[in-house]
């Protein structure tokens, strides 16, 4: 293939959200975007290390310029019963209404659920009632959904963890849900899976689904072995049809240059004509930070 502009960061970028803590284990980041009337909302995570806290709150903003955001609405695990929240999914119902996908993590478990608000305004996702969405089960966790809607219903990928194994609960598949509201999710099968003997082997993770020319095209996050947990890097998956992804190259397509090489959870918003990139990179000390880039001209690798 040869290659050409990609939705993936191709400099250091901007800070957005610096960590809350200089320290290992402090993050901001896991972030969604939705451009509104070209303003860009921003959702992610906050979080401190394990025994501390891990994911304690998520955070709602906004920003004319793309950089500098102003804080809408917070919500805190204990809101949820949560252990640990991760990424959440900024999302407009059909008749307008801010609502907001939260990853929840069941105490003492290694088992996930989805919540989603609702709100007249993203202010008011802070107060906001929540209900279940994706509940996961017994041997299935499920975070970090990526939400789409278009002209044929609401599209869903999310982060699948198999729990039979529970010294293995790390692995990872993306999975494929419709909806014709936005609450209620029928899965439709495996839309990414690992890679055996491939930088991606041991799990992936989706993180956006962008059109890029006359396709769309998936962002994800990948890691070979248990020990990348928390550090995965970028790559790309062209559409195959029904939701599914093939992915893309056999190395990275973006990684951090500091130890661990994290780059992940990478967010796009087009906006005034600009597509802009949102993602959490792992810094020199340690801690992870929220960064964003312009994105001039995309593309997709040609066939050789």
């Amino acid at each position: 293939m040869n290659a050409t502009l990609l939705p993936v960061p191709h400099g250091d970028g901007t800070v957005v959200v610096p960590p809350p803590v200089d320290a290992p284990g402090y993050w901001a980041g896991a972030p969604s975007v939705l451009v509104v009337d070209d303003v860009v909302y921003l959702s992610y995570r906050l979080r401190q290390p394990e025994g501390v806290g891990r994911g304690y709150a998520n955070v709602v903003a906004r920003s004319t310029d793309g950089v500098a955001f102003e804080t809408l609405a917070v919500v805190e695990k204990d809101a949820f019963g949560a252990e640990s929240l991760e990424r959440p999914a900024l999302a407009l119902s059909d008749e307008g209404r801010w609502r907001l996908y939260v990853s929840c993590a069941t105490p003492g478990t290694k088992h996930w659920w989805v919540d989603v608000l609702e709100a007249d305004t993203p202010q008011g996702l802070a107060l906001a009632p929540r209900r279940t969405v994706l509940p996961g089960d017994d041997l299935h966790a499920v975070k970090d959904p990526v939400v789409r809607r278009d002209a044929h219903g609401w599209h869903l990928w999310a982060s699948v963890h198999p729990l039979d194994d529970p010294d293995a609960t790390d692995r990872m598949t993306t999975e494929y849900a419709t909806s014709p509201d936005g609450l209620d999710w029928t899965w439709r099968g495996t839309a990414l899976a690992p890679r055996q003997g491939l930088w991606d082997a041991r799990g992936v993770r989706i993180s956006a689904v962008v059109p890029v020319g006359d396709e769309l095209v998936a962002t994800y996050d990948g890691r070979a072995t248990a020990a990348e947990n928390w550090e995965e890097r970028t790559g790309i998956a062209r559409a195959a049809g029904d939701g599914r992804f093939d992915a893309v190259g056999d190395a990275p397509a973006a990684e951090s240059p500091h130890a661990g090489r994290g780059l992940r959870y990478l967010a796009v918003a087009d906006v005034a004509g600009v597509r802009r990139l949102y993602w959490e990179a792992t810094r020199a000390d340690g801690a992870h930070e929220l960064r964003t880039e312009v994105l001039l001209e995309a593309g997709l690798p040609d066939a050789a």
